[in-house]
């Protein structure tokens, strides 16, 4: 018995049985089956050599893809893991997934690997890459697996269904063969290891097995695939480049936060400059969100454990909170791991009229998670970190609108920050969730509509929203097109119930209101951990700690240097003046190192006429015999705020 495909092209054909997706590739065109790795029928993945169980819509995923590339760096994990066990004997290995531009495989060997090892596992997967071995699939029982894998524990465990989502289904897993190796594994795979053309390891370092601190750690060996060795050589560039950009050392060479050991993980102080840089930011928050209708309200950092009780964080969140400290003869209290709740209780604390909806409040909100050490990275993953954050209570046929606005502000916010390139996720229903399915059904609508209308680019996720609510997720690309996602518009139809929400309609009834929580930085440490990154230190001048330096040529000139940082500082721009007892050219260097927006030199004809010599970031040279009040009104004018 045959298959009906419907093929890219909307034409249906029928193929005989055992039809395979290279087959039909093939048929497609020569060009299309030589860039293939896997097919897809439907939502079902289905390897090249594999015979097509069935019918549906058909399409080919080529190894230029996003899709492409994850099935690619998931054969390359096989081939490492393949690598390391033939390489140490008794080896343990756990799992090796494909991640985001790479892939990971977990092993215990009884020590950490050492960088002389990774180029020996290297070498043998590019032996195994070049001998071209099949990857074959087959279906075993339960009870075979055990057998297969009786030596090795991590897949005992997930054979055993320790985790539901490794490969475990009705009394059968998959596993794939190749010259002698078995690894347990849903697929697809590359039909043979010789399809993967460009590899390489990156670094190892310990993980703790299924992530939890309490089980063993295992040593995580990472890697990179791609579909051709300039695109891997282009990868490793912008690895480079990121490295240079890494927020954690430019925070120590400027001067901005740190993280001492004395606090704790996944905790920064801020350092004068980057206090500076961060009430610059967080002045524009205040700024906009009064220009936008928002009213400014202050929580406290801890409450009673019955209002997380009544939030539902108890129930959901709990892992993800700070254990409890006892007070009051017994009373517990937790640190916050969210601002919600306390702005609904300023919601609540009278009663409300449809006259004064849609109401936004909006806090700068620190808050505390307690993130899991293995996952914690400087500003990006944190423990303790201040949310931009805003929540609405509108009236239900007043949400389109609302969330139309919303977007508009999210991303009138991010170009100013400079960023210019967008997409978004549109998260829908899921299976278990609150409030009318007509209410989900005018939200996700209504969110729809607001992405249209802003022309964004966007994926749809199906089934992925909270149990409360839609939500739309905006990811920006930075300076070297890595994807952040940084803002939330989430509509929330539980937290109204929990906490009894109503207001007085203009019919004297009461109802309830549609709360939507709304962050647009995310958190402000991450959002400064990206725009470090983003600009590589080299802030925008109205963002640098910094904005002019003045170098006096020597001690003479000292005077009018002091002169111009007062002119400059009259202006509102933030100066240094330089005045150690160096070169000037040491000087001047200082300042671009630290990436200051300009440099004004001073010497014996400036002190004369009143100029300076001015130097901008990214200029090719210095202008000369400049007015000083044409260099302070120049540089107030590029330092001035974007609103």
């Amino acid at each position: 018995m045959g298959v009906e495909l419907i093929l890219p092209d909307g034409s249906v054909r029928s193929y005989p049985e055992g039809t395979t997706g290279l087959d039909v590739a093939r048929e497609i065109g020569p060009r299309l089956a030589e860039a293939a790795v896997a097919v897809r029928i439907d939502d079902e993945w289905y390897d090249l050599t594999r015979p097509l169980e069935r019918g549906g819509r058909f399409r080919v995923v080529t190894r230029d893809t996003d899709e492409g590339r994850s099935v690619l760096r998931h054969s390359a994990a096989h081939v490492l893991a393949q690598a390391v066990l033939d390489l140490y004997p008794g080896a343990k290995f756990a799992i090796g997934p494909p991640i985001t531009d790479g892939f990971y495989y977990d092993f215990d060997i009884g020590r950490p690997f050492t960088p002389e090892d990774l180029e020996r596992i290297e070498a043998k997967m590019l032996e195994i890459i070049d001998e071209d071995q099949p990857f074959v699939r087959e279906e075993l029982s339960i009870d075979d697996a055990l057998e297969v894998f009786a030596d090795q524990p991590y897949k005992l465990e997930i054979i055993r269904g320790v985790d539901e989502g490794e490969g475990v289904g009705e009394g059968v897993v998959s596993v794939y063969r190749n010259d002698g190796f078995v690894d347990l594994c849903r697929g697809p795979h590359v039909p043979s290891t010789g399809r993967i053309p460009a590899v390489k390891l990156l670094r190892s370092s310990g993980a703790y097995w299924r992530g939890d601190e309490r089980r063993p750690q295992l040593q995580r060996i990472y890697g990179t695939a791609w579909e051709s060795s300039k695109a891997l050589a282009d990868h490793l560039h912008r690895l480079e480049e990121a490295e240079r950009r890494d927020h954690r050392r430019l925070g120590v060479e400027l001067d901005l936060y740190s993280f001492p050991p004395e606090l704790g993980a996944g905790l920064a102080i801020w350092h004068p400059k980057g206090g500076i840089l961060r009430r610059e930011i967080e002045d524009y928050s205040r700024r906009v969100h009064a220009d936008h209708g928002y009213e400014h309200v202050v929580t406290p950092h801890v409450a009673k454990a019955d209002l997380w009780e009544t939030s539902g964080h108890l129930r959901f969140y709990a892992e993800g909170m700070y254990p409890p400290m006892e007070l009051d003869h017994g009373q517990r209290y937790h640190v916050k791991p969210m601002n919600c709740p306390f702005h609904i209780l300023v919601y609540r604390s009278r009663s409300r009229s449809y006259r004064e909806l849609p109401l936004r409040l909006f806090e700068l909100g620190t808050v505390y998670r307690y993130e899991r050490s293995g996952v914690l990275h400087g500003l990006l993953r944190a423990r303790g970190f201040t949310q931009d954050d805003a929540h609405i209570f509108v009236a239900e046929e007043d949400l389109g609108a609302e969330l139309a606005g919303l977007l508009d502000f999210v991303l009138m916010v991010l170009r100013d920050f400079g960023f210019e390139e967008f997409e978004a996720d549109l998260s829908t229903r899921p299976e278990k969730y609150v409030g009318a399915p007509d209410l989900w059904e005018r939200a996700e609508s209504a969110l729809r509509s607001a992405l249209d209308a802003a022309g964004l680019d966007y994926a749809v996720a199906e089934g992925e929203g909270a149990f409360y609510g839609p939500k739309i997720d905006v990811h920006i690309r930075d300076a070297i097109g890595r994807r952040w996602q940084l803002s939330t518009i989430q509509v929330d139809f539980a937290q109204p119930e929990n906490f009894g929400l109503v207001y007085t309609t203009s019919e004297n009834t009461r109802t309830r209101p549609v709360m939507v929580h709304r962050a647009l930085f995310g958190s402000v440490e991450r959002f400064i951990g990206i725009l470090v990154e983003h600009y590589a230190g080299a802030f925008p001048s109205w963002l640098s700690p910094v904005q002019a330096t003045v170098v006096p040529v020597a001690d003479r000139h000292v005077a009018y240097a002091e002169e111009v940082g007062r002119r400059l500082r009259q202006a509102g721009l933030r100066v240094e003046v330089d005045a150690a007892d160096e070169t000037v050219g040491e000087k001047i260097r200082r300042a671009i190192t630290q990436k200051h927006p300009a440099v004004l030199v001073v010497g014996d004809r400036d002190a004369e006429a009143g100029t300076v010599g001015l130097r901008l970031r990214g200029a090719d040279r210095e202008r000369r015999d400049v007015p000083l009040d044409e260099a302070v009104a120049s540089l107030a004018e590029a330092s001035r705020p974007p609103r």
